[in-house]
């Protein structure tokens, strides 16, 4: 694929990465469970409390 600017090159990769990448990567921060995993459980104490 060839890119027809520098800017839609960069805006196609940042939307890969929080699309895709930061939301399947396992984060040792998160006790190596994905971001998904722990917005699901903080927004069920949510619901429950």
């Amino acid at each position: 694929m060839v890119y027809p600017t520098r800017q839609k090159t960069v805006n196609d990769i940042d939307s890969w990465i929080e699309l895709r990448y930061n939301h399947v990567r396992l984060h040792s921060a998160l006790g190596y469970r994905t971001p998904n995993e722990v917005e699901q459980e903080l927004l069920g104490l949510t619901k429950a409390a």
